[in-house]
């Protein structure tokens, strides 16, 4: 290679790359993407991206396949004016995921006056619903070229990562024992499952829900009558006998335990049920964990192990 060749190909490789999908930016727990136009960062408050500074925001939404339909159908121009938007162009897209169409218009909201996109997508297994406003005043930052190829490039990824979904959790589990994750709430609830993830639920797989609550009773006294509140709403249970509630310590806090057996109200199924509550700080730690009865004591080892693996964030 002579001297010029090689000064060409290292003037080409300093050259900046040309977007790829490897641009799209998930949001934590979103299976919904896109490449964000230059200036707005992750949101913490909402599935998207913002600058705050300029009133800037793209709010991503994931609903269930068979809305589709529904949304292309009510994103029409009367039924947008009702909420004071203004279409000024509507066109089909089509993405990777599958068909879609782009909605831009202008609102006005609290005496500001901003543009309005709106674009919806099917995926085999979900609805992608993007919806942005861009302020008049920030139009310069952020122009409709710069909007659209956002939009353009909304993707759908097959899952969210395990560790992904699981920081999203105010606690830290350390230990899964053999769990699938079955979902998030996020800041607030998981839930584990043996369960296939394509299987309808048919409450017969050993499960268990971990999730943190505001509030506990402040005396060691009250905690018994607390317990037995809160393991009344567990729900899809019936003819619930309770065989012990009893205080005991998990993680080195005070906690309570409630052991019982009942039915599961959608099979008629025998099961068994424990409910954990670990309290501290104000709020408590509400562990259940439910199996047949015939497949209990494998069931409740893989539960106090996931129990004991919690820690607080």
């Amino acid at each position: 290679m002579n001297r010029l060749r090689l000064s060409l190909l290292l003037c080409l490789l300093a050259l900046p790359l040309p977007a790829q999908a490897a641009d799209v930016v998930y949001p934590p727990g979103s299976r919904i993407g896109l490449a964000p136009p230059p200036g707005v960062e992750l949101s913490r408050r909402f599935f998207g991206f913002e600058d705050a500074a300029q009133s800037v925001a793209i709010v991503i939404v994931e609903l269930p396949r068979q809305a589709y339909p529904d949304v292309e159908k009510s994103a029409n121009n009367e039924t947008l004016k009702k909420q004071g938007i203004t279409v000024e162009k509507r066109e089909a897209l089509s993405l990777p995921s599958g068909k879609a169409f782009l909605v831009i218009g202008r609102q006005e909201i609290d005496n500001i006056r901003l543009r309005k996109w709106i674009m919806a997508g099917s995926a085999p297994d979900l609805t992608a619903m993007v919806t942005a406003q861009i302020p008049d005043a920030a139009k310069r930052a952020y122009p409709d070229a710069a909007v659209r190829a956002a939009f353009t490039s909304i993707a759908v990824r097959a899952i969210v990562p395990v560790e992904e979904q699981l920081g999203l959790l105010p606690f830290r589990v350390g230990e899964l024992a053999g769990f699938r994750v079955g979902g998030v709430l996020a800041g607030r609830a998981l839930m584990l499952t043996d369960g296939a993830a394509d299987a309808t639920d048919s409450g017969l797989d050993a499960h268990m829900v971990v999730a943190v609550a505001p509030g506990a009773p402040a005396q060691a006294a009250d905690r018994d009558a607390f317990a037995r509140d809160v393991f009344g709403n567990i729900p899809n249970l019936r003819e619930v006998r309770i065989g012990s509630s009893e205080p005991l310590r998990i993680g080195g806090l005070q906690g309570h335990q409630i052991m019982a057996a009942g039915k599961d109200a959608r099979t008629g199924a025998d099961i068994t049920i424990v409910q954990w509550l670990r309290f501290g700080g104000g709020a408590y730690l509400h562990m259940v964990g439910v199996a047949r009865q015939d497949a209990w004591t494998p069931a409740y080892a893989r539960f106090r192990q996931v129990r004991d693996s919690i820690e607080p964030r």
